[in-house]
């Protein structure tokens, strides 16, 4: 059966267009996903992203724990600032990709893919022998909801949160009169913040922030604008960019893997020798310059051979062209400016390789 989030009424009552995804039925759209997105650029947006899941990782041994299950220094975390992750498997290829907040000592925040949450839980409790940890699924008691875009954080101030925490952190904090996570952390390129409430608070939240929101120019966001969104800043999309047969520095990741730490975890020495050595594909994005869309699961051309393959693809509402992601073989003439073709439907048009992201990212403090 597919699942509803709590927030599943107020879209209907929108009049948003409703599919299945991961196994919810959610707003792919309100009104254009075109319209979305450009509001979300523009002024600010609100997305219900409930359908992602929450973890909570304590105990003794929580941090050797998470320091054995991702790639990341979880050590080096102090209270309430968080952590982009990977969980890995033992050949180094991506289980889930994740935030990690640490909520407290020895207890931490895990914001997983709502596709994943049963696999993760798995991998989680097959890996916990010999730990002394707790690990909670507390995903189906809360909400999550995001605000981004350039005044999120002038209707956030507005609503009674003025000290908002600095970028990839976490507070307890109060709107509306009820108790809530907030966190700077979103999935769009822009500002804004995520809030994590418990479920019978939800509704409330959700129609006080869109009352609030109006001198903003605030709208409701669906998931298509989210896709977009998060293609134009090259945000990756699990099942699209990311894998188990593919690595961290496979997928361009390789920013956020530590290169000297020293505890083991799942998939170290696969990582570090690509880290050392090389890898024998790699994410690039493209630009279309002929005219079509390079689509999921698209082959990618370099003289007359195959060479990669499309993650993720579509227009890009801000540049005004057609863009996407794609793994391509590691060859040494390949690069920025590079000419390669992409097959689509059965003919050949010509793309460029180009720098990620595609639009400037301005979700820094």
């Amino acid at each position: 059966m597919t699942k509803q989030t709590f927030l599943h009424g107020k879209h209907v009552a929108l009049g948003a267009k409703m599919v299945d995804f991961a196994g919810w039925h959610m707003p792919v759209q309100y009104s254009s996903i075109i319209e979305e997105h450009k509001t979300v650029r523009e002024s600010v947006g609100l997305f219900d992203v409930s359908h992602m899941g929450e973890v909570i990782v304590e105990g003794e041994d929580a941090l050797p724990y998470l320091n054995k299950i991702v790639p990341q220094e979880i050590s080096k975390l102090v209270d309430r600032k968080a952590v982009y992750c990977q969980m890995t498997n033992k050949q180094g290829g991506i289980i889930d990709d994740l935030i990690i907040y640490k909520l407290q000592d020895k207890k931490y925040l895990i914001i997983v893919n709502a596709s994943r949450i049963d696999e993760d839980l798995n991998w989680m409790v097959r890996n916990k022998l010999g730990f002394n940890v707790n690990i909670v699924n507390e995903s189906h008691n809360y909400s999550l909801l995001a605000v981004q875009g350039p005044k999120a954080v002038a209707l956030i101030n507005k609503i009674g949160v003025t000290d908002l925490p600095p970028f990839f952190s976490i507070k307890r904090a109060e709107l509306f009169n009820i108790n809530l996570w907030i966190s700077r952390t979103g999935y769009t390129g822009e500002d804004g913040v995520e809030i994590l409430v418990r479920n019978e608070f939800s509704e409330t939240l959700w129609d006080k922030i869109l009352e609030a929101g109006k001198e903003f120019g605030i709208k409701p966001i669906g998931l298509g604008a989210r896709d977009t969104l998060r293609l134009e800043a090259a945000l990756h999309l699990y099942g699209n960019d990311l894998d188990e047969d593919t690595t961290p520095i496979e997928a361009g990741l390789g920013w956020s893997v530590p290169k000297n730490k020293t505890d083991d975890y799942n998939g170290k020495s696969v990582i570090m020798n690509q880290i050392i050595n090389g890898t024998e594909k790699k994410l690039f994005g493209l630009k279309m310059l002929d005219r079509g869309i390079a689509r999921h699961g698209y082959e990618v051309y370099y003289n007359n051979e195959q060479v990669g393959v499309i993650t993720s693809g579509g227009i890009s509402p801000v540049r005004g062209d057609n863009i996407a992601l794609a793994y391509i073989k590691n060859i040494p003439e390949l690069g920025i400016g590079s000419q390669v073709e992409v097959k689509i439907r059965e003919k050949l048009y010509k793309a460029e390789i180009v720098k990620r992201p595609f639009v400037e990212k301005k979700n820094k403090s």
